[in-house]
């Protein structure tokens, strides 16, 4: 047999679906395994959205749409971005895929040629660095730490950026790590992508999941030639707890999206009729019970790192958003626990499964090998529950 796509086969199975794969299978088996791991709200689909998909059923709207999406959920999308982002697009510069991860695919197939630079700030979302590998670009790591609050500067920006340089990831509420860049910040680092004519794919998804009054600023509001710049990302999954309707959006100038479009009708075609149906309801409708989701990640925000930074060993920051805690346990580098030595934040997760039977997700994958990532999008049961065996296992008790 001929041998494999070398490009395919250097492409890294997500360390996120690994470890929640491995949990659900665990559950399966009757194991009291509790998961830390998805990042996927743990609340339903609001009831109007639900009956909005069970509305274009009826109305027997089951086939192709155009392949960029329904003008019904494009006009929805640029209202929405308006009314909470201030930035205004036309249905035209829309482009409604399979899910937010698929838009940023869809961004980076349009933008990078074999060897281009993207510059991806770390820690970062898995998914990221594995899809600049799939269009043969090339990315470039730039690393903050906790002491920067995991937020680049400008400075380290333009450091970065070479000739070959054609975009910058950003993901702003950031996953794993839950921090926000403030509007000063932002306006900072597009006024160097602007200098030096580098493209932002900016990847809002959370925007709508914010703490103790925080003000989200989309990047594409800084300006018109940020936003020509821009791909802005971003889609239902979070905010209205649709992650299984797959539906995402990428609002872009006008040739961008062309691009973007003509690449989805030749891979996957139209995303479902009915969900695209659904994520008008949600974009349209009523937004009380986002604001109802947010409270109450807010309060389990609020207990699960009060009550980490107690426990002997372990830490971390407060994020700003996002559903997500950064623990950092470089103090257990090189500490046996439960007849496990941890060397790293992957044997940290994999002796904590095992032993403690809790599924969290180990940093390695994000470029933050000293932290494991805990989603607090469960319920506050689990939490406490959790904690509790974090507590139990860090003294060498088994579960």
């Amino acid at each position: 047999m001929k041998e494999l796509s070398y490009l395919a086969s250097q492409v890294q199975a997500s360390t996120t679906m690994a470890m929640d794969a491995l949990a659900k299978q665990m559950k399966a088996d009757g194991i009291d395994v509790i998961g830390f791991g998805a990042g996927e709200p743990d609340f339903n689909t609001p009831e109007h959205i639900k009956a909005a998909a069970v509305q274009a059923i009826a109305d027997n709207m089951t086939r192709y749409t155009p392949a960029s999406g329904t003008v019904d959920l494009k006009k929805a999308v640029c209202a929405r971005m308006k009314a909470d982002c201030g930035v205004d697009y036309k249905p035209s510069q829309v482009v409604i895929s399979s899910g937010a991860k698929h838009c940023v695919y869809l961004a980076l197939r349009a933008l990078v040629n074999p060897g281009d630079e993207v510059i991806l700030p770390a820690p970062y979302w898995v998914s990221y660095l594995e899809l600049i590998k799939m269009v043969s670009g090339e990315p470039v790591v730039v690393t903050a730490g906790e002491a920067e609050h995991f937020k680049i500067t400008a400075q380290q920006l333009r450091d970065a950026i070479t000739p070959k340089t054609k975009a910058l990831i950003l993901n702003n509420p950031s996953n794993p790590t839950g921090m926000v860049y403030s509007k000063e910040e932002l306006q900072e680092i597009a006024d160097v992508c602007v200098e030096h004519d580098v493209y932002i794919i900016s990847d809002e998804i959370y925007y709508g999941l914010l703490y103790d009054g925080v003000t989200f600023t989309s990047v594409a509001s800084l300006g018109e030639e940020v936003k020509k710049h821009t791909i802005l990302i971003n889609g239902v999954s979070k905010s209205y707890a649709m992650t299984g309707w797959r539906i995402g959006y990428a609002l872009a100038e006008e040739n961008v999206a062309k691009v973007m479009s003509n690449y989805v009708s030749h891979s996957t075609g139209s995303p479902c009729s009915i969900a695209q149906a659904a994520s008008v309801a949600a974009l349209n409708g009523p937004q009380d019970e986002v604001e109802v989701m947010r409270q109450a990640f807010e309060e389990r925000r609020n207990y699960i790192v009060d009550r980490m930074n107690r426990i002997e060993g372990i830490s971390c920051i407060k994020p700003e958003g996002a559903f997500y805690v950064m623990m950092n346990m470089e103090k257990l580098l090189g500490k046996t626990i439960c007849g496990e030595t941890i060397q790293s934040s992957d044997d940290f997760s994999s002796a904590f499964l095992k032993h403690g039977l809790v599924a969290t997700v180990p940093c390695s994958g994000f470029g933050a090998p000293n932290f494991v990532r805990w989603s607090y999008a469960t319920s506050m049961e689990n939490i406490k529950k959790g904690l509790d065996r974090l507590e139990k296992f860090l003294s060498g008790e088994e579960i």
